[in-house]
C-alpha cells in the first residue's frame, strides 16, 4: 500500500486520554474522575463521546489511570438502577441511560501506569489503534457546535486527501503562552497549512494566536516518534513535540473550527459550561435563566 493510500484510510478510532489527575478542579476530583464531573445533568465525558459518535467514530480507546474505574462503570449496565427505573415506569430516563451504552467492541480501556504526559498517553493506545489514522479528543474540552467539532476536522481531512489535521481556536495574543500554538503557512479561510508549532511559548514569541484546542487527527507514524520522544515542556512527553517531527515528512493542516469551547478542566470553565449549556436546553433554559438572574441580583 502506498503512502497516499495509507493516508486516506478513514478515521474510525479515537483516543481519549482520561488518566489525568484533574488538579485544576480539586477538591472535586479527589474521589471523582474529572471527566465524570457533571455539566448540567450528565458527565463531561458523555458530551465528548456524543461528539465522536456524531463524527462517525466507531471505536473509542480510553487511556485510564488509577482511580479511574468509575469511567468504565459509567459505560456499563447498572442492573439494579435500570430495574428500579423500569419498575417505577421511568422509561424516558431509562432510555437515556441505555442510549449511552457502547455497542459490542465500541470501547477499549488501556492503563497509563504513570502520568508522563499527553504524548505518552497517546502512545499507550498504539496497539489498539494499529496502522490507521486516528483522532485524539481531550476529554475535558466540550465544544458546543452545530456540526460536531471532530466532524468538521474529518470533513477537512477528506477534502485535503488525508494527512494530519489539528483543531485550533483563536485566542488573545496575551494568552498564547498558555497553549500549544501553531505556525500557519498558507491561509485559506478557516484552514491553513502548518509550518510548525510550539508548546506554551514564552510571552511575545508565539508564531500566531491559533491555539491547539484538544481535537486532532493523526497518522499512525506518530507512535514511532512518541516511543523515542524525550521529555519537553513541564517535564512531560509532549504530543506536540512528536507532531513537529512528523511534520517534516507529512502534511499538517490547522482548522479554526466553528463552535464555542468550554475548558471543563478549569473551575470557571466548568461553571461557564454549566450555565451556557443549561441556558440552551429547551426543557431547562427558562428556569436556568431565572436562577442565574436571581443569583446576580442577590
Amino acid at each position: 500500500m502506498s503512502a497516499d493510500e495509507m493516508s486516506m484510510k478513514p478515521v474510525r478510532k479515537a483516543v481519549l486520554p482520561v488518566a489525568g489527575l484533574g488538579t485544576r478542579v480539586l477538591p472535586g476530583t479527589k474521589t471523582t474522575p474529572k471527566e465524570l464531573l457533571n455539566v448540567v445533568d450528565r458527565p463531561i465525558l458523555s458530551y465528548i463521546v456524543e461528539e465522536g459518535r456524531k463524527a462517525g467514530i466507531e471505536h473509542f480507546v480510553f487511556v485510564t489511570g488509577r482511580s479511574k474505574g468509575a469511567i468504565e462503570d459509567y459505560f456499563d449496565h447498572q442492573i439494579e438502577l435500570e430495574a428500579q427505573l423500569e419498575a417505577k415506569g421511568k422509561i424516558e430516563i431509562l432510555e437515556q441511560l441505555r442510549a449511552e451504552l457502547p455497542k459490542p467492541g465500541e470501547m477499549s480501556f488501556v492503563r497509563q501506569m504513570a502520568p508522563l504526559g499527553l504524548g505518552h498517553a497517546v502512545w499507550c493506545a498504539r496497539d489498539i489503534i494499529g496502522d490507521e489514522p486516528f483522532a485524539v479528543m481531550l476529554p475535558d474540552v466540550i465544544v458546543d457546535a452545530e456540526r460536531a467539532c471532530l466532524g468538521q476536522l474529518i470533513d477537512l481531512y477528506n477534502k485535503v486527501g488525508g494527512g494530519n489535521v489539528i483543531g485550533v481556536e483563536e485566542v488573545p495574543e496575551s494568552e498564547t503562552h498558555k497553549y500549544g500554538v501553531v505556525a500557519p503557512g498558507k491561509v485559506d479561510g478557516r484552514m491553513a497549512t502548518m509550518t510548525g508549532m510550539v508548546e506554551k511559548p514564552a510571552k511575545g514569541t508565539a508564531p500566531s494566536n491559533w491555539a491547539i484546542a484538544g481535537r486532532y487527527i493523526l497518522q499512525p507514524e506518530i507512535f514511532a516518534l512518541l516511543a523515542a520522544q524525550e521529555k519537553g515542556a513541564g517535564n512531560e512527553i509532549q504530543l506536540t513535540d512528536s507532531m513537529a517531527k512528523l511534520m517534516q515528512d507529512q502534511a499538517f493542516h490547522a482548522y479554526v473550527y466553528e463552535g464555542v469551547t468550554h475548558d471543563c478542566g478549569d473551575k470557571i470553565g466548568l461553571l461557564r459550561a454549566n450555565v451556557a449549556l443549561a441556558l440552551k436546553r429547551a426543557d431547562l433554559g427558562a428556569a436556568a435563566r431565572a436562577a442565574v438572574e436571581a443569583a446576580l441580583k442577590a
